[in-house]
């Protein structure tokens, strides 16, 4: 039953090492080191196998493509096995962990309960393992061939690349080779090599007694959160006064504060100057420059006997090694490639989808844009593109965060204050009425014109990750404070709040 659940659930991710069940046209060219090379051609190529690229393989063999799919490591792509699965099942082992707390408030004697890393970390590892084999089992359902290996763009004038010194073409490819953790180098950092990154967290083959972890994005408050949690001294090391900076300023405010109520040692306006080894573990000076204070001015700080330092400083997308450059594939200062609304690439018969785009990082919106490439391509439908407005997006924190649309803060520079009205509450969920852990839950509504249009819902509280989709919806279909105030309340819960703000 789970293997029917996750094909359901997963339909865009699924890899098959089968060979296709039907013709494939086998270009012969004379070349002068080789005289016997071969190019296989497809109708429909795609490099890299995470979510967007196989979304796209999938339904374009669906609606008849002959279709391969080129992937150097595990099918699934960063979401299945360095990301968002195996992400959220440490992050409902944290749940469990905070649960624990409130047992006793509700009337339950655990007595001593113990935690195993080690068998969260094999059942987990199991568990992906399983999805790879169910999206290779999918894949060779769809007469899709996987091409194991690095692809590169060869010179020649029609889009070709080899692998393995095998080569292959199409009339349409596709680039979905997602991205990687950015990394610090020594000479940047001395000593910055001793950390890992957010792919490295996956490996760790116990829990960590004391972390330091870098950064301020959501990537870095979900670790965080996870390891403090489970039980491990963290601290989190910050540029500025807050995290998520680039989320609607309730939302970072919030969650600053709610990390440091989690247990998170927060270092506020800290750089990492360097990282030595000892014999206790790693040794981590800090930087600090407050310019709050008056006197600002720095003070060095160093935190001992630390076993995982990691950094999560941002991604970096997957381009190195494709020779794109000198197929004419036009890319920006940090290497993601250009693409219009279409995922038309500046090199006719090559496209773009996913994290290597550097646009709205987040699994479901490749799988979107690979299909709907997909039924452009090949179903003729020459209208078919994805809309990046309105898309609803969750962090997994302490407590979760859940946010569609525009911050208050772009709704005036687009509208002008005058247009804009803020709805907000904040309240204490009824799960926390007779709990002595306690966890705040805030709401806001960003409305524009006369009609008070909602074009923007954030949220951080118990269980507004799964608030999110429905009012996102709503959004979408361009609801207003009306048509809010017109829904019946559902009580008591706290997504009634959404429904009942004056």
């Amino acid at each position: 039953m789970l293997t029917k659940r996750i094909c359901k659930l997963l339909p865009a991710v699924s890899g098959s090492l089968a060979l296709p069940r039907h013709g494939i046209n086998v270009i012969r060219r004379r070349m002068a080191s080789d005289p016997t090379t071969e190019t296989t051609r497809f109708d429909f190529l795609v490099v890299g196998g995470g979510s967007g690229g196989l979304a796209g393989a999938r339904r374009a063999a669906e609606l008849g493509a002959i279709t391969a799919v080129i992937e150097s490591h595990k099918l699934g792509g960063t979401c299945v096995n360095v990301g968002c699965v195996p992400k959220k099942v440490m992050w409902n082992a944290a749940v469990h962990a905070e649960y624990l707390h409130d047992h006793s408030d509700y009337g339950f004697d655990v007595g001593n309960v113990q935690f195993s890393w080690e068998t969260l970390k094999a059942k987990r590892d199991a568990f992906v393992s399983r999805l790879n084999r169910i999206y290779r089992n999918n894949l060779d359902k769809d007469k899709i061939q996987t091409i194991e290996g690095y692809a590169r763009f060869t010179d020649g004038p029609e889009p070709t690349v080899e692998v393995s010194g095998r080569k292959y073409t199409a009339p349409h490819i596709l680039i979905a080779t997602g991205g990687h953790p950015s990394v610090v180098s020594d000479a940047e950092v001395p000593g910055a090599s001793l950390g890992i990154t957010s792919d490295g967290f996956f490996e760790l083959e116990t829990l960590p007694k004391r972390s330091v972890i870098v950064g301020a994005g959501y990537i870095a408050v979900e670790m965080a959160g996870i390891l403090s949690t489970l039980g491990c001294k963290t601290s989190l090391i910050i540029r500025q006064s807050g995290v998520l900076r680039n989320f609607d300023s309730l939302i970072s405010t919030n969650c600053t504060k709610e990390i440091q109520n989690c247990g998170v040692d927060l270092w506020k306006y800290s750089q990492v100057k360097s990282v030595c080894k000892t014999d206790r573990g790693l040794e981590v000076t800090l930087v600090t420059r407050d310019p709050e204070k008056k006197d600002n001015m720095e003070k060095i700080s160093t935190i001992q006997e630390v076993d995982c330092l990691l950094w999560a400083i941002g991604r970096q997308p997957n381009t190195s090694g494709l020779n794109i450059g000198k197929m004419g594939v036009a890319t920006d200062e940090r290497g993601h490639i250009i693409v219009d609304e279409f995922q038309n690439t500046s090199r006719p018969g090559i496209y773009a989808v996913g994290d290597v785009c550097g646009k709205a990082l987040l699994t479901p919106v490749a799988i979107a844009a690979g299909r709907k490439l997909a039924h452009r391509l090949f179903e003729g439908k020459k209208d078919s593109k994805l809309d990046y407005s309105c898309i609803p997006t969750v962090v997994f924190s302490h407590p979760p965060i859940g946010t569609v649309g525009l911050t208050e803060e772009e709704a005036i520079k687009s509208r002008g204050k005058e247009n804009v009205k803020i709805y907000k509450t904040s309240f204490t969920p009824l799960y926390h009425a007779i709990t002595s852990r306690k966890s705040q839950c805030i709401m806001k509504l960003v409305c524009v014109g006369k009609e008070e249009k909602v074009v923007g819902l954030h949220m951080q509280g118990l269980g507004c990750d799964e608030m999110l989709q429905g009012f996102s919806v709503a959004i979408k279909m361009g609801a207003t404070k009306a048509d809010f105030d017109k829904t019946v309340a559902i009580h008591p819960t706290s997504s009634e709040e959404f429904v009942t703000m004056r």
